[in-house]
C-alpha cells in the first residue's frame, strides 16, 4: 500500500471498521473517517449497527482518538430507495432478500467512491473480512477473508472492477480475535464492543412487524400442506421463509417446515423436512467479478451467508446461471444470493430465482 496517499475509511461505529482505521493510521496513511447516516428508529424501535446514534458516536470517538477528521453523510433517502423498499417488496412477493448485497453495491461502497474523489482520496478502506489479489492480466480478484467464521466475501460479489480498484481490506488476513487484540493494543475506544447479528434496520429480527410499521402490511392467508389441506391461518407471508419450522402456530401432527410461499394466494405450504432438498437452482442478475466465464465449470456455491458451500456444475446463461449440485442442498431459498467460488476466489454471484 505504499502508493496510497489518502484513504477514506468507512466508519460504521463497530470494532472492525475502527480497527481498520487504526491499522492504516499506524502504517502512516493520511485518513478521513466517513460515517453514513442510513436509517432512523421509528417509535420505540431500536436500531442495530450502522444505524444507531451510538454507533455514529463510537465512530467519532475513534476518529478523535486517531486524530483524523470525521464526517457524517446523510444517505437515508438512498438507503430507503435502494435497500429498504426493495426489501419490503421482496418479502411481500414471498422471497427472502439479502439487503446487505444491494447496500454494498448501491449505497455504501459505490457511493463512497464518489465521496473519496471529493476528498482527494485514492482509496476506500472498510472493515470487511475479505481480500483482493491482482492477476497478471491486471484484473482484481476477490478472495475470502482468512477467518472462515467472519469471511464477508459473500456480500461483495456485486462490486464492479472500478469500485474494487479503490478498496482496501485491512482485516482480510486477520481473525476476529486478532482484530480485537490489535484494537486493544492501539487503544481503540470500542475494541471490546459486542457485535450485532441482525439486520441494522430490523435488529429484533421481526421482519413482519417491521413491514407493518412501514405502512405496508402483508396479506393474511392459509397455511396448507402439499395436498392443499388447510392446517391453519397466518398473519402475513413476510413472517415466513423457506425452511422455517418455528412460529408456524400449528399444533400437533409432528414437526413441519415451510416448503414454499405462494404470494398470489398468500398461502404458506408446509411439509416434511425431506421435501426441502433440491439439486438445482437458477440465479438471475448475475455479476462476474473478473469477467463472465465462457463455458460451464465446476466450482463451489454458497446459497446463504452461513452455508459452508457445496460443489456444483455452474453454467452461465443470459443474465444469470444454472447450478447443479453434486449433492442435494437444503432450503434453497428464492431471493438469497448464490455466490460461486473456485477455491478462495469469488467468481461471481446472482440471486436465486
Amino acid at each position: 500500500m505504499s502508493e496510497v496517499k489518502r484513504v477514506l475509511v468507512a466508519m460504521s461505529g463497530g470494532v472492525d471498521s475502527s480497527v481498520a482505521a487504526a491499522l492504516l493510521h499506524e502504517a502512516g496513511h493520511d485518513l478521513v473517517g466517513v460515517t453514513l447516516h442510513l436509517w432512523d428508529a421509528d417509535g420505540e424501535q431500536q436500531v442495530g449497527r450502522c444505524c444507531a446514534p451510538e454507533d455514529r458516536d463510537d465512530a467519532r470517538r475513534t476518529c478523535e482518538h486517531l486524530g483524523i477528521p470525521h464526517y457524517v453523510l446523510d444517505e437515508r433517502e438512498a438507503f430507503r430507495t435502494n435497500v429498504v423498499d426493495p426489501f419490503i417488496t421482496e418479502y411481500q412477493a414471498g422471497r427472502t432478500p439479502i439487503p446487505c448485497v444491494s447496500c454494498n453495491r448501491t449505497v455504501k461502497l459505490t457511493y463512497l467512491a464518489d465521496v473519496a474523489r471529493r476528498f482527494d482520496a485514492t482509496h476506500i478502506a472498510t472493515g470487511h473480512y475479505a481480500r483482493l489479489d491482482r492477476a497478471d492480466d491486471g484484473q482484481l480478484h476477490l478472495l475470502r477473508g482468512r477467518d472462515d467464521n467472519k469471511d464477508q466475501s459473500y456480500f461483495l460479489f456485486g462490486l464492479p472492477q472500478p469500485t474494487l480498484e479503490t478498496l482496501l481490506f485491512p482485516l482480510g488476513d486477520l481473525t476476529k480475535s486478532e482484530v480485537r487484540e490489535a484494537g486493544r493494543r492501539l487503544g481503540v475506544p470500542n475494541a471490546d464492543k459486542p457485535e450485532s447479528q441482525e439486520l441494522c434496520f430490523v435488529p429484533d429480527g421481526g421482519v413482519g412487524d417491521f413491514i407493518n410499521r412501514q405502512g405496508s402490511p402483508t396479506t393474511s392467508g392459509n397455511i396448507i400442506d402439499p395436498a392443499g389441506t388447510v392446517l391453519g391461518r397466518h398473519e402475513g407471508v413476510a413472517n415466513f421463509t423457506r425452511g422455517q419450522r418455528r412460529g408456524l402456530g400449528l399444533g400437533g401432527g409432528g414437526t413441519r417446515y415451510v416448503l414454499r410461499i405462494v404470494p398470489d394466494t398468500a398461502e404458506v405450504v408446509v411439509g416434511d423436512e425431506s421435501d426441502l432438498y433440491d439439486q438445482q437452482l437458477t440465479a438471475t442478475d448475475a455479476h462476474w467479478v473478473a469477467g463472465r466465464p465462457g463455458d460451464a465449470f465446476h466450482g463451489e456455491v454458497r446459497i446463504r451467508y452461513r452455508h459452508r458451500g457445496a460443489l456444483a456444475d455452474v453454467t452461465p446463461t443470459g443474465d444469470g446461471f444454472v447450478v447443479r449440485f453434486d449433492e442435494p442442498q437444503r432450503a434453497i431459498t428464492p431471493g438469497q444470493a448464490a455466490v460461486v467460488y473456485r477455491g478462495d476466489e469469488v467468481i461471481g454471484g446472482g440471486f436465486i430465482a
